[in-house]
């Protein structure tokens, strides 16, 4: 029963899908983030062309069993559980392909850190966000604050970390942590066929995409620019870039395909 609470499959793309199936509210538990941990080193093990991690259930999840807080007893134990839970996320953000997150409805600390870890952000209209860390005295360990501040400013970072409130898709959209709101009514499929998209493509592209805003992130337009002209005239040495350089000859443009080689 524990090991279907994570599910992770693939395709005959190597389409990777991970599915959180925690019945009743998804928690965050220790368990559970065994459970993740080894889905993720498999994926670090045997890279995927691209990655969709999805909820089964009501809710993407109700957040993080408390019992695991009440369980820590000095700040050293503390500082040891939020390191591990920090490092999950940040292994998901350094995939070298693409990572899109699938929200089909309430989306809650742990899991809302993980999603705006994830390179894509994909909502249904129906899907609310928050940090509610704030009614047990804590603030989010995983990454979500820095996250947020990165894809919404340090000012909304605040709001939704100092509030606890959630919030609907729409807004989250408009302030850039959502990517895109798609209709509740095919959430799933519309989902796994945007990152079908993602996984029939360039995803060695895709990959120096993540480098190059990697060292963004790290050093700003400067850094990126000293790493740039190497990260992608390491392309040339793929199968995809000159294969897709001669289909353009040949055939015009949108008529490659790609093998991840």
């Amino acid at each position: 029963m524990a090991a279907q609470q994570v599910r992770l499959e693939r395709d005959a793309v190597d389409l990777a899908v991970l599915t959180v199936d925690a019945p009743p509210l998804n928690l965050y538990t220790d368990g559970l983030h065994d459970l993740l941990e080894a889905a993720v080193e498999d994926l670090e093990e045997r890279p995927a062309r691209a990655l969709l991690i999805r909820a089964e259930g009501r809710v993407v999840s109700g957040g993080v069993d408390v019992n695991l807080f009440a369980a820590q007893k000095t700040r050293a134990r503390a500082k040891a559980l939020f390191d591990g839970m920090l490092d999950l996320p940040e292994r998901i953000a350094a995939l070298p392909f693409p990572t899109v997150f699938a929200a089909h409805g309430l989306c809650l600390t742990w899991a809302f850190e993980v999603a705006v870890a994830c390179d894509i952000l994909l909502a249904a209209e129906r899907a609310r966000f928050g940090l509610v860390e704030k009614v047990v005295g804590l603030t989010p360990t995983m990454g979500g604050t820095q996250r947020l501040a990165a894809r919404a400013g340090v000012g909304r970072a605040k709001e939704l970390v100092m509030t606890g409130d959630t919030y609907d898709a729409a807004t989250l959209e408009r302030w850039g942590v959502v990517n895109r709101v798609l209709p509740d009514e095919g959430f799933d499929d519309a989902a796994l066929e945007f990152t079908h998209a993602l996984a029939t493509g360039p995803t060695r592209a895709h990959a120096a995409t993540k480098r190059v805003l990697a060292h963004f992130e790290s050093g700003g337009v400067v850094e990126a620019n000293e790493h740039i002209t190497s990260i992608a005239a390491e392309l040339f040495d793929t199968e995809d870039l000159r294969g897709a350089v001669r289909s353009f000859l040949d055939h015009g443009p949108g008529k490659a395909t790609f093998s991840g080689r």
